[in-house]
């Protein structure tokens, strides 16, 4: 439902009201005799974050009063609270590796496996299990990066200790505390402000203060009408846009150059010279580049393929290339494709103006930012996960409920990608198909054998009455006919 629920901050008393529905919809789906047993959780993200910490307890107080009055479900006060931005990554991490079916313990001749070094077991023998996949995902205000670290990291201060510490999670998945093989140590980090509108948005305001700098300076007047614009790199060509800003407006004209426009915006990664470094100089731990895998979401996905149609297997040659074609093309021209249907049907007038400076803005984050090589190519783009859009709220309600059977609900998610299970749950429909049918014999036996015994019972009482007629007394009739 939308919005969100922090939008409620000037009445949070109504908070609980706001979301009736959805927990409605959850009691008339779940057994009633099961509600007392199921968990309740009510996470909020970046939203209710956002807000002073007054406005967010006012909210949950009143979801922790109400609930409870209405719905049975197992639910207490520590249920409803604000989580951070690194446990909603590792929530997210832990999602998307569940349904690749890297946690699984099936033995598979093809899956890449990787050796670990438990957190708090170092001095023992390294484990060896499935490779898990890295996540990227690049929304409009934000960016965020989560990957396992199998190795321990070691620090060149006890300051970059202390860093690090803020940005690796270690939790164990295992159904028991002491199974520390499935212990993971992730790294998780959000970057806000380097999102793709986010970007976009930083960079007008540098070339708006820039320009009126330089035109004051100089006495010059580029930007300050149509007929002097400033010359924008990062537009496709011949573009006509427009920066407005306390009542002053700057036009801008495209020239297409995806090479200049990398060059023009790579100082906004604000990378240092530090080797374990990653967006404006955060903390980055080592990354195997050759026995990896990342899944890039949102943004990754939408350049990719949105206009460029080429979503899946990343390839950074073959992308800059098709980037800078895009960037190169007139815009008249690009119209008249995005007129004609060509481009992917949720692509928007938006995405087609700002597809030039968000392939250079992804390019450089991905290649500068977080320094993968641009001969790398295990990035998957992807919207959707064997056909399903995997939230992180899936990976939330697999780690607070480890401890509890999970029985087979994998098979929900990836088909046949278990073959036991499939044959597990192949069997269970023959058997209950069998029993259905032997419970369906037994009633129409029984049925048969009700009608003989009425059939039965007329006849006697029809030979009863015709000897009564007769004057033969009823205790003479044989006992057997």
């Amino acid at each position: 439902i939308f919005p969100g629920i922090a939008d409620l901050f000037s009445t949070p008393d109504k908070a609980s009201d706001y979301i009736y529905p959805l927990l409605s919809f959850a009691a008339e789906h779940i057994p009633r005799a099961k509600h007392k047993e199921t968990p309740l959780y009510i996470l909020c993200t970046a939203g209710m974050r956002i807000l002073p910490e007054s406005q967010q307890e006012a909210i949950l107080e009143d979801l922790r009063t109400d609930i409870p009055v209405h719905f049975d479900f197992l639910f207490s006060d520590s249920h409803a609270e604000v989580i951070s931005g690194k446990q909603e990554g590792v929530y997210a991490w832990i999602g998307i590796n569940f349904v690749l079916g890297r946690f699984d313990h099936i033995e598979d001749e093809d899956a890449a496996v990787v050796e670990v070094n438990v957190p708090g077991n170092e001095n023992q023998e390294a484990v060896v299990r499935k490779r898990t996949s890295g996540v990227l995902d690049m929304g409009g205000i934000s960016t965020q990066i989560a990957y396992e670290v199998p190795k321990t990291v070691s620090f060149a201060s006890s300051q970059q200790e202390e860093v690090a510490k803020n940005l690796l999670a270690e939790f164990n998945l295992g159904c028991d505390a002491h199974h520390t093989e499935h212990v993971y140590r992730v790294y998780v980090a959000t970057f806000l402000g380097f999102g793709g509108n986010a970007a976009r948005q930083r960079y007008e305001d540098l070339i708006f203060v820039n320009m009126t700098m330089k035109n004051r300076q100089l006495g010059t007047q580029i930007g300050l009408n149509t007929d002097s614009p400033y010359l924008d790199p990062c537009l496709p060509l011949g573009m006509k846009d427009e920066i407005q800003q306390g009542g002053q407006t700057l036009h801008l004209q495209g020239t297409g150059d995806f090479d200049l426009c990398r060059q023009v915006i790579q100082p906004f990664i604000n990378k240092t010279n530090e080797t374990l470094s990653s967006l404006s100089g955060v903390y980055q731990p080592p990354i195997d580049y050759q026995n990896s895998e990342f899944y890039g979401f949102s943004e990754f996905f939408y350049c990719t393929e949105d206009v460029l149609r080429m979503g899946g297997d990343y390839d950074a040659a073959k992308y800059a290339k098709a980037a800078k074609g895009y960037c190169a093309t007139k815009w008249t021209t690009l119209k008249e494709r995005f007129d004609r249907g060509l481009y992917a049907s949720h692509a928007d007038l938006h995405r087609l103006k700002y597809q030039c400076f968000k392939s250079a803005w992804v390019y450089e984050v991905f290649h500068t930012g977080f320094s993968f090589p641009t001969s790398y190519t295990n990035l998957k783009t992807a919207l959707l996960v064997y056909d399903r859009e995997v939230q992180w709220t899936l990976g939330a309600i697999l780690y607070r409920t480890r401890f509890l059977p999970l029985r087979d609900i994998q098979q929900g998610f990836r088909g046949n990608h278990s073959h036991w299970r499939g044959f597990s749950i192949v069997n269970n429909h023959y058997l209950f198909f069998a029993c259905f049918l032997i419970v369906l014999l037994s009633i129409i036996l029984y049925l048969l054998r009700l009608r003989r015994i009425h059939r039965r019972m007329q006849r006697n009482t029809s030979a009863t009455a015709l000897w009564v007629e007769e004057g033969i007394s009823p205790q003479n009739i044989p006992t057997t006919l």
